[in-house]
């Protein structure tokens, strides 16, 4: 073999490499533009339900430690107070519906 047929085998076998990297470059490059394109529809729809979320729970909670101590124990208090006053509603229907009276004392005590 003469020695430029090595020259042109080794040149076709390096234009060869490189033809196979670009292919694979400009696959690669696809599959990242396709990806870019669906992280950008999937921040769209993360927007949208964002937006949703907010329309159903305006008054979404905060942590409570970056709420005031005294917020807090003041809203500890009137939900405790609510309570009681629900409890107490539920126990005057079921007086006047004449559950309770069964438990009642038979004499009052004096």
């Amino acid at each position: 073999m003469p020695w430029w047929s090595w020259i042109l085998i080794w040149l076709f076998l390096v234009l060869a490499l490189l033809g196979m990297l670009a292919i694979f470059a400009v696959v690669l490059f696809r599959k990242m533009m396709t990806a870019a394109d669906a992280v950008g529809e999937l921040g769209d729809q993360v927007a949208a339900l964002d937006a949703a979320v907010d329309e159903l729970d305006p008054g979404r909670r905060r942590p409570a430690i970056f709420a005031n101590a005294g917020d807090l124990a003041a809203d500890v208090r009137r939900r405790r107070n609510e309570s009681a006053h629900r409890r107490q509603g539920r126990i005057d229907r079921r007086v006047e519906s004449g559950k309770l009276l069964r438990y009642a004392p038979d004499k009052p005590e004096d």
